[in-house]
């Protein structure tokens, strides 16, 4: 099973310095999701995980090796990414989307071989979508899209997979198809999952470690239990809240405080007003 870590690990854009001197381990065979406000550095330390960033400083470390030395093949065929609201051709069909997974396994040369066929078929299987191979991508729904991009990663045959809002613009069903989804890749297959969310509540339920991102550093990182509580919600976003226990989990579950119509408040005048008439 792939390791993937990061040293000392300095990002940003020109002079602007998003990430500084972080140092990151990612658990093997778990479900780590990145969390933080907007702009914090998420997608940006994934797209470095995934070399597709060049550090200004430190390292990114795949299995051991400097990942900056490794042959883009190499890589590939160990870890693939899934990134924000990807785009597809117009006209490709979902088997020849997912058909491109194979890229890293093959040569100018060589053939599409048994085990290329058998290595889209299964990733197919795997997400349930074989019944739309001949299908259009374009002519999908969100739900059915995100897991075609996702058989395609699963092609790739790697250890590890990383994605960039996998849940972004899905509804409500959908965020939770796919997360269960990747949920069960990761409970059959072990593969190592690295995810940005924004839902604080589907992490928590979903990761067996979060990495909380605040000031271009890990503010804490941890399982859900150990670390969301309200003051690391307050740090981190903003915002205050209560962290309460879900129902049907047992995971942290985060209640904002903020305006909106309070059934309390209304129970209450309505209590006053009988008691008053009496």
């Amino acid at each position: 099973m792939q390791s993937l870590s990061a040293k000392d690990l300095t990002l940003g854009y020109g002079e602007t310095i998003i990430i500084d001197h972080l140092d990151i381990h990612i658990p093997k065979g778990e479900i780590t999701v990145f969390i933080g406000g907007n702009g914090c550095g998420k997608s940006t330390l994934l797209r470095s995980l995934a070399r597709l960033l060049k550090p200004q400083s430190g390292d990114v470390i795949l299995n051991g090796q400097d990942i900056a030395k490794m042959k883009t093949k190499e890589v590939a065929q160990k870890l693939a990414i899934l990134p924000q609201s990807p785009t597809t051709p117009e006209g490709l069909t979902v088997y020849e989307l997912v058909k491109q997974g194979r890229h890293p396994y093959r040569g100018l040369i060589k053939p599409w071989s048994k085990a290329d066929e058998e290595a889209v078929i299964q990733a197919l299987k795997s997400t349930n979508i074989y019944n739309l191979k001949d299908r259009s991508v374009d002519s999908l729904s969100g739900g059915q899209r995100q897991r075609a991009w996702i058989a395609l990663t699963l092609a790739q045959k790697t250890d590890i997979i990383l994605l960039d809002e996998p849940t972004t613009y899905l509804d409500m069903t959908h965020q939770i198809e796919i997360l269960d989804l990747l949920f069960d890749l990761n409970e059959k297959n072990k593969h190592t999952i690295v995810m940005v969310l924004h839902d604080l509540n589907l992490a928590s339920r979903y990761a067996h470690h979060i990495v909380a991102i605040k000031d271009k550093k890990v503010y804490a990182e941890g399982k859900p239990e150990e670390i969301i509580t309200s003051q690391l919600v307050h740090d981190v976003f903003q915002m205050k809240c209560n962290i309460s226990c879900d129902p049907l989990f047992g995971t942290p579950m985060c209640i904002p405080h903020g305006k909106g119509r309070s059934i309390f408040t209304h129970q209450s005048k309505a209590s006053s007003k009988m008691s008053y008439m009496r």
